[in-house]
């Protein structure tokens, strides 16, 4: 009973912490087999005897994979979800729904489907969930528009799960069934999850059954619970630019209530001037399983803060290295908690009921010094006030039509700091009922289910005058600006409330028409309504509006087991995302507005509808003894948007708009194979997508100096008349989307005790954000070597290290542009770079990637 005893004291200090929830649960541990209810069994740490064994995938409920060591017994699978297989696996159950109870072969699944479970996460290393994917799973990729790793976002398929506004998010993302894209722009914050708590990801193609945003694929990530993962674990790590981490997890069971329990502290300086990540996430978990029903409390809650640091320019980073920022400070501090209450339940022997409802408050705000486009009124007298270039004036917030006296600031460079911040409530309702009865003799099930979804956000934007100090740091004067001109109102602060209701009501049946073709047709009717309520200045009330948005997405496939272990599948999907609160509130060009906030009123946006076609083949083999498994797949995709919304930069820094754009396009293909012995195993993945434009558009563009043609030529009027228009042609490639991406990796016991690995990572070029007529050079690909070993001093005590990008190379993992001119001004107010000269001709900013990186950590079991 020891260790039981330590369990439940970890346990209780995790719940005892007060500011963010604490728990936690380790990969490489699993339940015992259930005990029948009278019995009390001790809890054991299921990290026995070490042999060199990867996790295998032969059954429907496979095995989870520790590091280093030879797979755990296997536990049981709950009522509530399957536990998810491997990475590679073609084997396994996973569910064709958001709610539990809906759990399918990925053999009888129309449409392309990829894994990762617990053990793939702890082998993997990395505490930025993001990576994970972009480390294992084919057509992902991390994109880093902020400039640190973890705020970055992931692209599936070349559409965006983002914690950026100011980014289309065409992903559907869901943990234990919920749906966590934010209420305000649909983003999603990866770094709220904590690693050790997740037991597994399902990434999968278009599939409307998941509502909203699912136009590119859904993510479905299924947290830990005490009926998973007993026994505790302390993991602590140290590393380069001054990272110091602990993780802490337990689970324990007793008869037929379980309780789990993570957490992660996180703390980075940064590779990047100001870019210091402080992050706190848990994860908990009370559950009861009796006869044939299940029952599941959970929380999470997050902190974090966040120095996000942007692209920079490329004569900068030539200046000044890597560590180089322009414009600072950008800081994101947010925090978030979420309750949940869910069950299901065998209402028959082939029916069962999952019901589910949350309550999720979020708060975030934001802070980022910008280049501005102010000026004094008249150069010979400070007193004379701000100005925009157009010379509208800019007044300080409660003295409109007083001049700000600039006379302290005459010797400064003059910039911005732009404030945005959201307080988010959000809560809903699901249900679903799933019945397994045979149909005329035919296997068969059957899923009917609906949801809703309510969310309330009070949100806030301004902007503070501010002064350059040298490293492109932007001191704020303490004035918030305002303005009433069409350009001066720009800065005129905003305050205003959203709500949006999002009801949904889905039917999926899957029925063998043979013992090996299986026929899915399914169908999900969705509904959006969006409000829009101005909160500050009267003279904004054209801000208020009501938009709906109502489509039924159809959707059907088949599979076929051309042999054993040999299966084929094709389908085809409709899907649809409505436009967020934060784009109908900034989508004219006339009046652009800080990326974060919604700032105009304006012409109303469309909804987005995709259209996907997906067919492929999959194919797993085994030895007699099954010792070595060899699982491979190929697929095809096709997806057409329509009325596809993008966010169009405007010259001054940090503001945009957003625009339907028409048509577009993602193709290509994914394969992946995954080869496991007992000694070891290899995978490797290569994706191809192809991301175009299959429609005309014509946007102003200011700042890339390749677009040369006035805007008076394609008979737009713009505000500038020296303004410069971009012609974007069918066929022109999307920004910031690679057309090939290669992965591929290799795990080694060396002894019983000892195991190294290392991962390749490989993407093609891609072109800028603002180049999206392809008329400058792309930004080029890259590749990158990580390693990471890890020992078993003992059964319960493991030693570890990481090295990220293993031959430090350099390279861009985002661009865009900026304004050259403005910057050169800017640059004046740092001694140090004197002697920088941006090329009016070079307007590139990038992103770099992180450097040679190297952590080590000791694991204690208990």
């Amino acid at each position: 009973m020891r260790s039981s005893g330590v369990a439940t004291a970890v346990l209780a200090g995790l719940f005892a912490v007060v500011s963010v929830p604490t728990f936690a649960q380790d990969a490489g541990q699993a339940a015992e087999p259930a005990p029948s209810a009278s019995e009390l069994p001790p809890v054991e740490v299921i990290q026995k005897k070490p042999t060199p064994s990867p996790q295998s995938a032969t059954s429907a409920a496979p095995k989870k994979q520790p590091v280093a060591t030879a797979p755990a017994p296997e536990p049981e699978i709950p009522v509530s979800a399957p536990l998810v297989p491997p990475a590679g696996s073609n084997e396994g159950l996973v569910n064709a729904a958001p709610l539990p109870g809906s759990a399918i072969p990925i053999a009888k699944m129309p449409r392309g489907v990829s894994t990762m479970n617990a053990g793939d996460i702890e082998r993997d290393g990395s505490v930025i969930p993001q990576e994970l994917l972009n480390n294992r799973i084919p057509s992902v990729m991390v994109d880093d528009l902020q400039g640190n790793q973890f705020q970055t976002g992931i692209q599936y398929r070349g559409f965006e799960a983002s914690p950026v506004n100011g980014l289309p998010q065409g992903l559907a993302v869901y943990q234990n069934g919920i749906r966590i894209n934010e209420s305000f722009g649909d983003t999603v914050n990866w770094d709220f999850l904590p690693t050790n708590a997740i037991a597994g990801i399902t990434v999968m193609g278009a599939n409307p059954i998941y509502g909203l945003n699912a136009i590119g694929g859904a993510i479905g990530i299924t947290m830990k619970d005490g009926f998973m993962y007993q026994g505790a674990e302390v993991d602590g790590r140290v590393g380069s630019f001054g990272r110091r981490q602990v993780a802490v997890q337990a689970g324990a069971r007793s008869g037929n209530v379980a309780i789990y329990g993570a957490f992660e502290g996180i703390n980075d300086d940064g590779f990047r001037d100001f870019s210091g990540t402080e992050e706190r996430r848990g994860y908990a978990d009370l559950g009861f399983k009796g006869t044939g029903a299940e029952f599941h409390l959970t929380y999470t809650g997050a902190s974090s803060v966040v120095g996000v640091t942007a692209a920079v320019p490329e004569e900068l980073l030539a200046f000044g290295g890597d560590k180089r920022t322009f414009t600072s400070p950008q800081i994101t501090d947010s925090k978030m908690q979420m309750f949940s209450a869910s069950g299901v339940v065998d209402v028959t022997p082939t029916m069962s009921i999952a019901a589910l409802t949350y309550y999720r408050h979020f708060r975030q705000s934001h802070i980022d010094g910008n280049i501005s486009e102010f000026e004094a009124c008249d150069d010979l007298d400070p007193t004379a006030g701000l100005c925009t270039e157009e010379g509208e004036d800019i007044y300080a917030l409660g003295s409109v039509g007083t001049p700000i006296d600039l006379t302290s600031y005459e010797d400064e460079v003059l910039g911005s700091i732009d404030k945005t911040g959201q307080d988010a409530d959000s809560f809903g309702v699901s249900l679903q009922g799933t019945e397994k009865a045979k149909v005329f003799g035919f296997a068969n099930q059957f899923i009917l289910g609906s949801s809703y979804d309510h969310g309330r956000v009070a949100y806030t934007a301004s902007s503070e005058l501010g002064t350059f100090l040298p490293k492109y740091v932007v001191k704020g004067a303490g004035i918030t600006l305002t303005g009433e001109g069409d350009e001066a109102s720009e800065v005129t602060p905003r305050s205003l409330t959203t709500t949006n209701d999002y009801v949904g009501v889905y039917a999926l049946d899957t029925i063998d028409l043979t013992d090996k073709l299986a026929l899915t047709v399914g169908a999900r009717w969705n509904y959006a309504r969006i409000e829009i309520e101005n909160t500050g200045e009267p003279a904004l009330d054209d801000l208020n509006g009501t938009n709906e948005f109502y489509r039924l997405n159809p959707s059907a496939g088949l599979t076929y087991e051309i042999m054993s272990g040999l299966s084929a599948y094709g389908g085809y999907a409709e899907a649809n995302r409505a436009p967020t609160a934060s784009e109908i509130a900034c989508s004219d060009p006339e009046n652009p507005c800080i990326i974060e906030s919604a700032l105009a009123s304006d012409p109303p946006l469309k909804q987005v509808v995709s259209r996907t076609w997906e067919t492929g083949l999959r194919g797993s083999m085994a030895t007699w003894n099954g010792s070595e498994h060899f699982d491979w797949s190929a697929g095809l995709f096709r997806t057409m948007n329509e009325d596809d919304i993008i966010q169009i930069a405007d010259s001054q820094q940090g503001r945009g708009y957003f625009a339907n754009a028409g048509k577009t396009l993602r193709q290509g293909l994914e394969a992946s194979a995954t080869y496991r012995t007992r000694w070891w195993q290899a995978y490797a993945t290569y994706s191809y997508v192809d991301a175009t434009f299959e429609s005309r558009n014509i946007f102003i563009n200011e700042n890339n100096p390749n677009v040369t043609t006035e805007c008076d030529e394609f008979g737009i009027d713009a505000d500038d008349d020296d303004a410069t228009c971009m012609e974007i042609r069918p066929g022109d490639r999307i920004a910031g989307v690679p057309q090939h991406r290669f992965k591929a990796g290799v795990d080694v016991w060396v002894t019983p005790k000892w195991m190294v690995g290392g991962d390749l990572i490989a993407a093609s070029s891609q072109y800028f954000y603002g180049d999206e007529a392809n008329l400058d050079a792309p930004l080029s690909g890259y590749a990158r070597v990580n390693l990471r070993t890890a020992y078993n001093v003992t059964e319960k005590i493991q030693l570890y290290g990481l090295i990220e990008n293993l031959f430090d190379s350099h390279y861009g993992v985002y661009g865009t542009y900026f304004n050259t001119e403005l910057a050169q001004e800017a640059a004046g107010a740092d001694p140090s770079l004197k002697g920088i000269k941006y090329n009016e001709d070079n307007a590139r900013t990038i992103t770099p990637a992180i450097p040679f990186a190297i952590y080590g950590g000791a694991k204690v079991r208990f």
